[in-house]
């Protein structure tokens, strides 16, 4: 068990239709919450029975608060509505710590963040080991997205993705504390500072890459990110949005704008235009390898086709 270190930290849950995960998500909070941590659950505008679960929960804890929004504000716009509330409400805050409600957290999971935050005071985020119900790990800290990346991702052979492997986004499960570019927001502590030098989320990105694009800016202002494994979080990857469950799904339209607007605001049009070539190119030569060698097809339904009309044709 790890030593206590007592900081002012607010929780952010943004729940959209989810609201039994959000309050499984609350009962493993439960021991936690004090006058020193607090939870703020913002509703999206669920339109179910999601706010009075979540109320009839927070009704019972004195320490957790309820945001019903007018509107589905995405990832982005939530949890910037949780952070100007917190301003308004005057609560003190040295730490954001964000969860995704369709996660289930470990014992002493927000301890073990807030002790290497302690101990690495010019570190801005830090996150969590994301993994299954049974433990295993999931992929929760990465790299940048770049043009080889792109590359990589669209072709997915074996032997290219061993010479590329330095610029693949997901890297290697770590069982120890690693710096990495950026790290998945279904558990992300933030210093509170961080969003004083930088600002809120980007409230254009809907839903993805909004923390690639925090972590990269955080970066640049010399805010770097760490991946700390002795946290851990039980994610049921997929459940909040059904975009990433491992299902054929088609990709939603605010997957290929957040994707594009990544690649516009930080490395500008030549370089989008660039990185979607690539990637269309090697998926259109991965989908004819697929066809001849006759393997079972995997992808999001019609991935190819969207991917095009919207890069190209803007449909």
């Amino acid at each position: 068990m790890t030593n206590k270190v007592n900081y002012n930290v607010i929780i952010i849950i943004v729940n959209y239709k989810t609201g039994e995960l959000v309050v499984n998500c609350l009962e493993s909070l439960k021991t936690i919450l004090n006058q020193s941590v607090k939870v703020v659950v913002v509703d999206n505008f669920s339109g179910n029975n999601s706010v009075d679960l979540i109320r009839n929960w927070i009704s019972n804890n004195e320490n957790a608060y309820l945001i019903c929004s007018e509107n589905n504000l995405g990832f982005s716009g939530g949890n910037n509505l949780a952070i100007e509330a917190i301003e308004k409400m005057d609560l003190d805050a040295d730490f954001i710590w964000l969860l995704n409600p369709d996660t289930v957290v470990r014992e002493n999971a927000l301890q073990h963040l807030l002790t290497f935050m302690q101990q690495n005071p010019l570190v801005g985020i830090a996150g969590s080991r994301l993994e299954y119900i049974d433990g295993k790990p999931q992929c929760s800290a990465f790299r940048f997205h770049s043009v080889l990346s792109e590359l990589d991702n669209g072709l997915k052979l074996g032997i290219v993705s061993r010479l590329l492997q330095r610029w693949q986004v997901a890297l290697p499960i770590s069982d120890v504390p690693v710096s990495v570019d950026w790290v998945a927001g279904a558990s992300m502590l933030i210093r509170k500072q961080v969003f004083d030098d930088i600002g809120l989320f980007d409230d254009k990105y809907f839903l993805y890459f909004e923390e690639t694009d925090f972590c990269l800016q955080a970066k640049k202002s010399g805010w770097p990110c760490w991946y700390v494994p002795a946290s851990r979080v039980v994610h049921f990857v997929g459940s909040s949005t059904g975009v990433t469950d491992g299902s054929k799904k088609r990709r939603p339209r605010y997957w290929f704008e957040s994707r594009q607007r990544y690649f516009l605001k930080n490395h500008g049009w030549l370089y989008l235009t660039l990185a979607n070539l690539v990637w269309g190119m090697a998926f259109l030569v991965f989908r004819i390898r697929q066809k001849i060698q006759d393997k079972q097809d995997n992808e999001p339904e019609f991935l190819l086709r969207d991917f095009v009309n919207f890069n190209f044709f803007n449909k």
